[in-house]
């Protein structure tokens, strides 16, 4: 019945979703309680005497035995679909995923225990420890008694987004979560909507497309000569200097400078029109506070729709309510958002930069069409390419706001953690720099070239391993149940019996399912001993890279199956490209963390902890997509002109 119900809303209208979810759960046992003693009534049933006297003696039954009637009436729900479940996992052969058990009803402390994981905790570290009491890559939160899975389990990562992709999809809880920020672009849709979006994009990430470099030098060279002019080099504070020795420049938030970059690029490729984001004031040093994801110019005004602050402001807050809403959960979000919806204004203040660009293309298409003029698609933008397919302009911003957050905020966030390793790993920064003078010289790099820089793309594969874009992603598994395949080998040693490993586990119908790729990425039983450990040899080494080619899917930065990402050899290339320009200039980073904005560095309380968050000097953070809060406040320096031989 609620799925019923939930087809006739559409994802947008969360608030009456929610009054009938809470109809079927607190309004309907009441009215069949109510109702009773006519329906005993009219067919003659006779009672007991004790259930007689009471109807009778008792017409409006009092608040105590309706709030009885509810508990036991969600109750016998609740056991009606496990039995269900029961008996489809017998005919399936199947297990059932092991359940999260918490000391409060409805596991509400586990969720208190999340919530307040995600204000100081390390990046996806509540989950990891959740596995690792229960001895398994798959869980079963049943959050307030709804089920709701977790899995870093590279197995049955594949099956859901591969071989056993049919069985899922966005799901209705998904796109109501997105709806009002991405609406039908290509990430909030399935099926037919979704088929349509993919076919219209692939052609603008054709080769011929993402190896023409010279946008890339355009918004690069745009890029270091801010650089260059943040301000007079001098040598590092609190040193002696001698010959040789780095010369710095003041500290500059290299993920706000990064995420500009590859928006100008990318709005470019997209619209054929420079956001010209880079010309806008930068956050400054010692003085700029944390924004949603990062740093925030002194400038941002949300009512101001021409300033680029108010744009990445409002871009970024959407994504930052979207998670918040996931982490909740589809019944609580929905509650506290009722009378106000937090991502309205965001909304408003982008569309206020998209609506224009679209309403241009549309009026462009129709002049052409007048003069019969027709342009061929490669001479087209993706935006002029949009406007052909459909007169409908919210279909078109939609779908280019999608295009625009995964292809900027993919390359900026490559380019930020790249930045931070180059940083604290100052050895594979010479490494990098060395191969860029040997294979490209200080000359803008070709293709041809950046395919013969072995290095770099293992560094990019390893950043990408540890610090993936997309951390963790949602789907929702379809009306029918399935079965996922057998564990990958991480806590094999611990089962019970060899039997109980050979049974799959069941996976119900409707119900979200959160996979989990940094934490699988970062698995010592896929990856060995060493997997926390920053190491790009892995790359390239043969005996090393035989783990993944054995076993591709254990390495999912840009998803895997019909629905992985169009754009990855853009982001290759695109970072790639800017790297090589960056080391020919520069050979010297660092980081700055005493510009890091107020409560932005990692928490003392994680050098007790273990893996990589030991070791972190800035704090991973996760929207949609990985960022670093409060920025990457960092110096570059120029030691050496000379080019090793």
């Amino acid at each position: 019945m609620q799925l019923t119900m939930m087809s006739m809303t559409n994802p947008g209208n969360y608030r009456l979703r929610l009054l009938l979810d809470l109809f079927q759960v607190l309004v309907l046992p009441v009215i069949v309680l109510s109702s009773f003693p006519h329906i005993i009534n009219n067919i003659n049933i006779p009672l007991p005497l004790p259930l007689s006297s009471f109807f009778s003696s008792s017409p409006s039954l009092s608040l105590p035995i309706h709030i009885l009637f509810i508990f036991l009436w969600n109750t016998a729900l609740r056991l009606l679909n496990s039995l269900s479940q029961s008996f489809d996992r017998h005919n399936l052969g199947a297990k059932p995923i092991p359940c999260v058990k918490g000391k409060w009803p409805g596991n509400i402390d586990v969720l208190l225990r999340m919530m307040q994981s995600f204000k100081r905790g390390y990046i996806l570290d509540v989950y990891l420890q959740l596995f690792e009491e229960y001895r398994c890559t798959t869980l079963n939160l049943n959050i307030l008694w709804r089920d709701h899975i977790i899995t870093m389990d590279q197995e049955h990562t594949k099956f859901v987004l591969a071989t056993g992709f049919q069985h899922f999809w966005r799901g209705r809880y998904q796109k109501e979560r997105m709806e009002r920020f991405l609406g039908r672009g290509i990430f909030n849709r399935d099926d037919e909507v979704w088929s349509m979006h993919r076919a219209n994009t692939r052609p603008f990430f054709a080769r011929e497309r993402i190896s023409d470099f010279h946008s890339f030098e355009t918004f690069t060279s745009r890029t270091l000569d801010i650089i260059s002019n943040l301000s007079t080099p001098s040598p590092l504070v609190g040193s002696y200097h001698q010959p040789h020795q780095p010369i710095t420049s003041a500290p500059f938030d290299a993920q706000d400078l990064f995420s500009r970059f590859a928006l100008d690029t990318s709005s470019s490729l997209l619209f054929g029109q420079n956001l010209d984001t880079l010309s806008s004031p930068l956050p400054i040093a010692f003085k700029s506070r944390m924004g949603p994801k990062g740093s925030e110019p002194l400038t941002q005004d949300p009512d101001s729709p021409d300033l680029w602050g108010s744009f990445a402001h409002a871009f970024e807050a959407a994504q930052q309510v979207t998670t918040h809403r996931a982490r909740l959960g589809s019944l609580v979000w929905p509650i506290l958002e009722f009378f106000k919806d937090r991502n309205k204004g965001n909304v408003e203040v982008i569309h206020r930069w998209l609506d224009p660009l679209v309403e241009q293309a549309i009026g462009n298409k129709k002049r052409m069409m007048e003069s019969g003029v027709v342009s061929p698609i490669g001479e087209k933008t993706f935006l002029e390419h949009l406007a052909d397919s459909t007169d409908d302009p919210v279909m078109i911003r939609d779908q280019l706001l999608s295009l625009l957050l995964a292809s900027r905020d993919t390359t900026a966030c490559l380019l930020t953690f790249v930045t931070y390793f180059m940083a604290i790993y100052p050895d594979i920064a010479q490494k990098m720099r060395t191969e860029v003078l040997e294979q490209c010289g200080r000359n803008p790099s070709t293709y041809e070239q950046i395919k013969n820089l072995r290095y770099m793309k293992a560094v990019l594969n390893e950043t990408l391993r540890l610090y993936p874009p997309v951390p963790l992603n949602v789907r929702e598994s379809r009306s029918s149940s399935s079965v996922f395949p057998r564990s990958d080998p991480t806590f094999a040693s611990t089962s019970s019996s060899s039997s109980d490993m050979d049974m799959p586990l069941y996976m119900p119908g409707s119900t979200p399912i959160m996979f989990l790729p940094l934490l699988t990425q970062r698995n010592k039983s896929l990856w060995g001993p060493d997997a926390d450990v920053f190491d790009p040899e892995r790359w390239i080494d043969p005996r090393r890279t035989a783990r993944f080619v054995a076993n591709p899917t254990m390495f999912t930065p840009f998803s895997a199956g019909p629905r992985i990402c169009l754009g990855q050899n853009y982001a290759y290339n695109e970072a790639s490209y800017f790297l090589v320009r960056l080391l020919q200039e520069y050979d010297t980073f660092t980081l700055a963390p005493e510009a890091q904005p107020l409560g932005s560095l990692p928490p003392s309380e994680w050098k007790s902890g273990k893996g990589r968050q030991v070791e972190e000097r800035i704090w991973p953070g996760a929207a949609l997509t990985l960022f670093v809060k409060g920025g990457l406040w960092v110096r570059f320096g120029k030691a050496s002109n000379s080019i090793p031989t």
